[in-house]
This record gives structure tokens, C-alpha cells and sequence, in this order.
């Protein structure tokens, strides 16, 4: 399960992507990036930043720590903004918090180096869940105190829009053409040696941090640990076929 915690100050609108993520202070006294139940994208999104983001965790990746984050619609009263009030209002309860990191830089490709064991195991990890969003375009990393850090994982797990022709996924060779890490020589032959053992462990756990709230209702299934079990179905799977999905770069 995720940590919870609740907002207790909404402190400014990260005007980045669709969603325009909000900052705020928790109860704990940390601030967080909010991600919105009530976004246009929906709650599949969530979804896919927990699985993705804490199966990554489990693998040692450096993805900031995720939470669960209760937020009052009430504090909405502070932000000027009318169409972030309204997605606040719109995102009572249950919400994502990401830790914010402190004094980081967006990744640029051109200017921060990552050596290839580490690009390796970032561009593995996205071929496994499908990552469309790590191009160079919009990289997605955090270049901060410490090192790499990899946020918003959103757009994974595509396969969760169309469950009917999910099993068409399972061996899809994923598209690294524009992967931000294409050209820091990935070592995928070391990261696949490393990382496939530690998957099976760190995908239950990441299964199990999906809220219950977040999987009830989906069409087609009849209880929220049945789709439970189709992200275990497919992502297993996945793992166990031929690695066929893996891109083709030079290591």
C-alpha cells in the first residue's frame, strides 16, 4: 500500500502538461506533486504512475517516492486559476502525490551525461511497460542533487485503454527511436541479466499499491482484484516470452 497522507496547502499550479499538476503541503510536512483524480485523463493515468512508478522502485530505479494524497476540494479557494479550481474541485479524496524534488533541472540529453548501466536499466524498465513518453522531446527526468531522477509514467501500461486487445501487447517490440537515452550507449544485455530476476517480487508489491478506489467499476471485470490479476497476466507474461519487445540500440 501507499503511504497517505493528506493537503493541507496548496502552494502553486505546475502549468506542465495536460493535467497542469498542482504543488501542495501535506500533513507531513513535505510537499508533494499532485496528480488529479479529476483530470482529463482519468484515473487509468494514476494507475499506471503507481504500477509503473513503484515496479521501478521495486527494481532500484530512481523514482521519487509516490503516495496516496486526500485532498479537501475546499483549498481550491486559493488558486485563481477558474480551470484548476474546477479540476480541483473535481479531485475530492483520493489523489497522487509524488515527493518534489528539491533543486532539480529537467533533463536535457545534450547537456547531462548517464552512464550506459544506468541508461540500460532506465530504457529496459520503458520497453517493459511501455513507455511512449521518454523522448527526448520531453524526456520525463529530473536531473537533481544526487543524480537521475524519472517522474510521470502516465502514458504506460497503454494496453489498460483497449483490455479486449491486451494480449496483442504482450510481445510488441517497443519504439526506442526517440527514447531520451537512445544515444548514452544502453547496456540492455546487463540490465535484462539484472533487472528480469528482480521483476516478479517488485510487480506483486506495485500491483498490490494500486488503490481499491481506482480499479472498482472497470468494464469487463467483475471485482477490482480481477483487474488486479489482468495487470499481473499481462506484464508476466511479457517477461516470460521471448524478448522480442526489447529495441534494437548499440550498447
Amino acid at each position: 500500500m501507499l503511504p497517505e497522507v493528506t493537503a493541507v496547502r496548496y502552494v502553486t499550479p505546475l502549468r506542465e502538461g495536460g493535467s497542469m499538476p498542482g504543488l501542495v503541503e501535506a500533513d507531513d510536512r513535505r510537499l508533494y506533486v499532485l496528480k488529479w483524480c479529476g483530470a482529463a485523463q482519468g484515473r487509468k493515468a494514476l494507475i499506471a504512475e503507481v504500477l509503473a512508478g513503484e515496479l521501478g522502485r521495486g527494481l532500484g530505479l530512481p523514482v521519487p517516492e509516490l503516495v496516496l494524497l486526500d485532498l479537501d476540494p475546499v483549498l481550491a479557494r486559493s488558486e485563481p486559476d477558474h480551470r484548476i479550481q474546477e479540476q480541483m474541485r473535481a479531485s475530492g479524496g483520493a489523489n497522487l502525490g509524488m515527493a518534489f524534488v528539491s533543486g532539480a533541472l529537467n533533463f536535457d540529453p545534450l547537456c547531462f551525461d548517464v552512464d550506459p548501466q544506468l541508461a540500460g536499466r532506465v530504457l529496459w524498465f520503458d520497453a517493459l511497460i511501455g513507455n511512449v513518453d521518454r523522448s527526448w522531446r520531453n524526456p520525463n527526468m529530473l536531473m537533481a542533487p544526487g543524480g537521475l531522477r524519472l517522474i510521470d509514467h502516465g502514458a504506460s501500461l497503454i494496453f489498460h485503454h483497449h483490455w479486449a486487445g491486451a494480449a496483442g501487447w504482450t510481445g510488441r517490440r517497443y519504439d526506442a527511436g526517440d527514447h531520451a537515452l537512445r544515444h548514452a550507449a544502453p547496456d540492455l544485455k546487463a540490465a535484462d541479466d539484472e533487472l528480469a530476476p528482480l521483476v516478479p517480487a517488485a510487480l506483486e508489491a506495485a500491483i498490490a499499491a494500486i488503490p481499491e478506489v481506482w480499479l472498482a467499476d472497470e468494464p469487463g471485470f467483475d471485482s477490482p482484484g480481477e483487474v488486479r490479476e489482468a495487470y499481473r497476466t499481462r506484464l508476466t507474461a511479457r517477461l516470460a516470452g521471448p524478448r522480442d519487445w526489447l529495441p534494437e540500440v548499440a550498447g
